[in-house]
C-alpha cells in the first residue's frame, strides 16, 4: 500500500521525466569531457535531469507489462527501489550547483543508488521464475517479457554508466591500480589483455567444477594500427570482460563435459581478435559438440532458460550456470555501445560467438530505449497467425473432411 501511495503521489512528476527522451553519449564525448574539462557542476546538472528521464522512461514501461507478472513480490521489489531512487533524485531538482554541500550530498547519493540496484538483474529474474511457476509459459507474454527486458536490462546498464563515471571521476572511489582510466573507461584498452584475464577467471572457475580446463590459444589480426603492436580500443574493459568470461564459461563447460573422457584431452578454446576499420571483433570458438540451430534464439530468451534456479542467498561459490541469463546480458553490453553478439553453431562440433564492437569511439553512442508510441503498441499488439507453416510435433489426420477443414 506504501508504494502506491509513493507511486501515486509521484505519477505526475514520472510522466513528466518520461516525456523526454535519454539522451545518448558517446564513447568519445565521455572520454572528452573527463579527460579534457571535467567539470562536477556540469555533470552535476546533467545527471540531476537525465538519470530522472532514463528512470522514468523504464517506469513507465514496466507498467505495461502482465497484471500478474507485476504482482509477483521480486517486481514489487525491484519497483520499490526504482520509485525510491526516482524521488530522491527529484530532491535535486532546485538545489544550486554552486553550493559544495549539494554536489556532495549528490555524490553520495550516486553511491546509494548504485547500491541500491545490485541485485536488479537476480531479482528480476526471480520474478519472472515466480511468474512462470504459477502461470506456466505464454508465448505472446513472453515475447512482451523478452522485449521488456531487452529494453530494462539495458536502461540498467546505462544508468550504471552514468552513476559510474560521476562517482569515479569526482568520488574517492578511484581506482589506483588505473589511473589512466577516465571514469570506467580506459582509452588504451589492450583487448588480448581483457581476453587473457576473462579467459583466467573462467578457467579458475571450470577447474573448481571439473579438475580441468581447455587451454587458451590467442590470435591478433591488426589491419588497422601498427601491426606489430597488440590491439587496443577505448572502450570500458569491464563490459568487455563481463562479455568475454560468459562465453568462456559456456565454451569450457561444454568443451570438459564432451571431452572429459576422451584420451587426447580436452581440445583448446580459441581467441580471435582482429581490428578493421569499422569494426573491432572478438571471436570465441570452441570443440565443445555446438547446439542445434532450433536451440540458437532459445539462449537469448530470459524464459526459456534451462540454468537451474539458483539461490539468492551469498554463496562462497559462483555457479557455472545461474539464472540462463549471461548470454541475453552480454549481447545488451555488446550492443549498448553499437555492437553486437553472435553465436554461431554447428551440433556434432562447436560454436563460435563473435562480439563485435565499433572501431572508432566517435560511432561509440549508447543504445538506448525510449518509451514512446511505438514501444507502447509493441504491447498492445496480439499475436496474429503465423503465416508460414508450422510443422506440428503430432502426425496431422490427413482424412478428406479434415483437408476439406482446413481448406
Amino acid at each position: 500500500m506504501r508504494l502506491f501511495t509513493v507511486l501515486l503521489k509521484n505519477t505526475p512528476k514520472i510522466e513528466y521525466y518520461s516525456r523526454f527522451s535519454p539522451s545518448p553519449l558517446s564513447i568519445k564525448q565521455f572520454l572528452e569531457f573527463g579527460r579534457d574539462n571535467a567539470c562536477e557542476k556540469t555533470s552535476f546538472m546533467f545527471l540531476r535531469k537525465e538519470l530522472p528521464v532514463r528512470l522514468a522512461n523504464t517506469m513507465r514501461e514496466v507498467n505495461l507489462l502482465p497484471d500478474n507478472l507485476l504482482s509477483q513480490p521480486s517486481i514489487k521489489l525491484v519497483q520499490k527501489w526504482y520509485m525510491q531512487s526516482f524521488v530522491e533524485l527529484l530532491g535535486y531538482e532546485n538545489r544550486k550547483p554552486e553550493d559544495p554541500q549539494a554536489l556532495n550530498d549528490f555524490l553520495e547519493l550516486l553511491i546509494e543508488i548504485r547500491n541500491r540496484h545490485n541485485d536488479v538483474v537476480p531479482t528480476m529474474a526471480q520474478g519472472v521464475i515466480e511468474y512462470k511457476e504459477k502461470f506456466g509459459f505464454d508465448p505472446f507474454i513472453s515475447s512482451n517479457i523478452q522485449y521488456f527486458l531487452d529494453r530494462f536490462y539495458t536502461n540498467r546498464i546505462s544508468f550504471r554508466m552514468l552513476i559510474n563515471q560521476h562517482t569515479l571521476l569526482f568520488g574517492n572511489d578511484t581506482n589506483p591500480a588505473h589511473p589512466k582510466h577516465i571514469g570506467s573507461i580506459d582509452p588504451t584498452c589492450n583487448v588480448a589483455e581483457v581476453v587473457k584475464d576473462a579467459y583466467e577467471t573462467a578457467k579458475m572457475l571450470c577447474e573448481q567444477y571439473y579438475l580441468a580446463a581447455p587451454a587458451l590459444q590467442i590470435q591478433e589480426f591488426n589491419m588497422k594500427q601498427d601491426k606489430d603492436k597488440s590491439i587496443q580500443a577505448v572502450y570500458v574493459p569491464s563490459h568487455l570482460f563481463h562479455m568475454l568470461f560468459e562465453l568462456f564459461k559456456n565454451s569450457m563447460r561444454a568443451s570438459v563435459e564432451l571431452h572429459e573422457d576422451s584420451k587426447e584431452g580436452l581440445p583448446p578454446v580459441k581467441a580471435k581478435v582482429t581490428l578493421g576499420k569499422e569494426d573491432l571483433s572478438i571471436k570465441i570458438s570452441d570443440r565443445g559438440g555446438g547446439v542445434p540451430l532450433r536451440k540458437i534464439d532459445r539462449l537469448f530468451n530470459y524464459m526459456y532458460s534451462t540454468a537451474p534456479t539458483p539461490s539468492l542467498e551469498p554463496s562462497n561459490t559462483v555457479p557455472l550456470a545461474g539464472f540462463g541469463y549471461g548470454l541475453p546480458i552480454s549481447r545488451l553490453y555488446a550492443r549498448y555501445f553499437q555492437g553486437d553478439l553472435k553465436l554461431y553453431s554447428m551440433e556434432g562440433v562447436g560454436t563460435d560467438a563473435v562480439i563485435y564492437l565499433k572501431a572508432l569511439s566517435s560511432e561509440s553512442f549508447e543504445r538506448l530505449p525510449v518509451f514512446n508510441k511505438s514501444a507502447w503498441r509493441h504491447y498492445q499488439t496480439s499475436p496474429e497467425a503465423d503465416d508460414w507453416s508450422n510443422p506440428s510435433k503430432e502426425p496431422r489426420d490427413t482424412s478428406k473432411s479434415n483437408y476439406k477443414a482446413n481448406r
